[in-house]
């Protein structure tokens, strides 16, 4: 399997993928542009609008409409007018900003920190927002990345990148609260596991930072299934389509082979018609 460039605009830091099943579109983020796409695979029609503070993460509002989490609050973007509406704020530390988020199966929105400009070991935390309301549920986080709910939602997946591990908390569907469980995945490479998802199997798929590649693997073991390769050093993100073939995001770096470093590339695991 081979990985194809979707769109490139020498973005420093592609981020946040999350694709709308019910409309066939895919949204993501230039985190330090502020900037947060919208991208039409049919036609492929790529919509942006720019905030004015770095965005980490989306959640899904309705058709062509997303929830963005900027350092300076959240805003409901409007790609049917091209509009940006400030909606909310959690309150967050002047030296940290939002980074990767998730929604649970009742519309809570879970998001982390992490520290900027610098970052700064155990400054994040992860928060739990719904209706008004929000509450801190894993705290001293260093870089908060990838979020994923198994299959049953009982846990709740999350990686700080730092530790190199995937972390299973005990997930509380009804009042949103964790219990950390255990850790069910190692990496003890030169790459970090940054943002990831869960495929249908309940197999999760973490882009590896300074890796090259997204890997698949079966959080009931730790072992791993699989490893696809990205022309891209630094591999920040993932999500699946309608075909269940991914979406990746990337970052630049400092290698002198990464020429598309900052793009969009999309990973065929699937045929369809």
């Amino acid at each position: 399997m081979t990985s194809s460039l979707v769109f490139y605009s020498n973005s420093e830091l592609l981020e946040g993928p999350v694709f709308d099943t019910k409309h066939n579109l895919l949204y993501f983020v230039s985190i330090l542009e502020g900037l947060v796409y919208c991208y039409n695979p049919e036609t492929k029609e790529v919509l942006s609008i720019k905030l004015d503070s770095p965005v980490g993460s989306l959640f899904l509002r309705g058709h062509k409409k997303v929830l963005a989490a900027s350092k300076n609050g959240f805003f409901e973007i409007n790609f049917n007018t091209l509009n940006a509406q400030f909606e909310f704020q959690i309150d967050i530390k002047n030296t940290v900003r939002f980074n990767d988020g998730i929604t649970d199966t009742n519309g809570r929105i879970i998001v982390g920190t992490m520290g900027y400009p610098e970052v700064k070991t155990n400054l994040g935390q992860v928060f739990s927002y719904h209706n008004g309301n929000y509450k801190t549920i894993i705290e001293n986080t260093t870089i908060s990345n990838g979020l994923a709910f198994s299959l049953d939602n009982k846990y709740l997946y999350f990686i700080d990148t730092p530790t190199n591990k995937v972390a299973r908390y005990a997930y509380n569907l009804e009042n949103g609260t964790v219990t950390f469980d255990s850790y069910v995945i190692a990496f003890s490479g030169q790459s970090n596991p940054d943002g990831m998802c869960i495929d249908q199997n309940g197999m999760l798929w973490i882009a590896e930072w300074n890796g090259a590649c997204v890997s698949k693997w079966n959080p009931e073991n730790g072992e791993q299934l699989e490893v696809i390769k990205i022309p891209c050093t630094n591999v920040t993100s993932c999500c699946f389509d309608n075909h269940s073939n991914l979406y990746v995001t990337t970052a630049k770096s400092n290698s002198q082979n990464d020429q598309f470093g900052g793009g969009l590339f999309y990973i065929e695991l699937n045929t369809f018609d």
